[in-house]
């Protein structure tokens, strides 16, 4: 059985495709063991330490990642893994796990960043003014 999901933070967006198999977690066509910095992958690698550990051995999960930088495609990547893996094994209690642990493993982030607008360096700051 394959099961495609994906995730979204920010600008990043992750399609991941869970199938049967024996424990490769591939992201871009890489081992997951090359993804740096460390703390990316380890955020990536999350939903197999909430889930059954010998979850991990029992699929193999590839994700193409696009948009964002290291920290929303992290982010991106364990939205889309969680929800694969649920809807793959197909089971309440897992899905439970995950929303006690952290809501964002199975619901998107949308909040994106505000417009830069005229009159200042950001969305809302200004710039100063001097008149003597």
């Amino acid at each position: 059985m394959v099961t495609n999901t994906s995730g979204k933070k920010k600008t990043a967006v992750a399609r991941a495709t869970v199938r049967d198999g024996e424990g490769r977690v591939r992201i871009n066509s890489r081992p997951i063991e090359l993804v740096e910095p460390e703390m990316a992958r380890l955020k990536m690698l999350e939903p197999f330490r909430i889930a059954d550990e010998d979850l991990r051995d029992q699929v193999d999960v590839d994700v193409n990642i696009q948009g964002g930088g290291f920290a929303g495609q992290a982010d991106a990547v364990r939205t889309a893994i969680a929800r694969g893996l649920v809807e793959h094994r197909n089971d309440a209690e897992l899905r439970d796990a995950y929303m006690a642990f952290d809501r964002t493993l199975l619901v998107n982030d949308v909040r994106q960043s505000e417009a830069k607008k005229w009159g200042g360096p950001g969305a809302r700051a200004r710039y100063q003014k001097s008149y003597r």
